[in-house]
């Protein structure tokens, strides 16, 4: 039996429980029967879209070598600079864009989900 592929997102995920409870399967027969497209697959790709699960890419050499620097020099307050360069390495890392703002506990967070991945990667 084929494995199941991994869910990209919400859209995946809502697809899969659809063709386990037969759902799907009558959606298609009525969409079938009308000649009307039941927008499923569009819906899908914008649900992944909106909600992607975080599967983190691999650092490129310069986030890397920012991040190094990062890790053994910063303090708890982040400059705005850094602010900058964190939201685009987490772009690259989790294709996934974050706003800045004063939010301690929200960059603390972000900051660690990168620390993660780059020490996983430096291993």
């Amino acid at each position: 039996m084929a494995r199941p592929k991994k869910s990209k997102g919400l859209g995946d995920t809502i697809e899969k429980i659809t063709e386990v409870t037969g759902i799907k399967a009558v959606v298609e027969a009525v969409s079938d029967a009308t000649g009307i497209d039941c927008g499923c697959e569009s819906r899908k790709e914008l649900l992944n879209k909106l909600f992607p699960y975080k599967k983190p890419e691999c650092l490129n050499d310069e986030d890397n070598e920012y991040l190094t620097n990062f890790f053994s020099t910063t303090n708890n307050q982040l400059t705005p600079k850094q602010q900058t360069r964190i939201i685009e390495i987490y772009k690259n890392v989790f294709n996934q864009i974050i706003s800045p703002s004063n939010c301690g506990s929200c960059w603390r967070d972000r900051v660690n989900e990168l620390k993660k991945v780059y020490e996983t990667q430096s291993k």
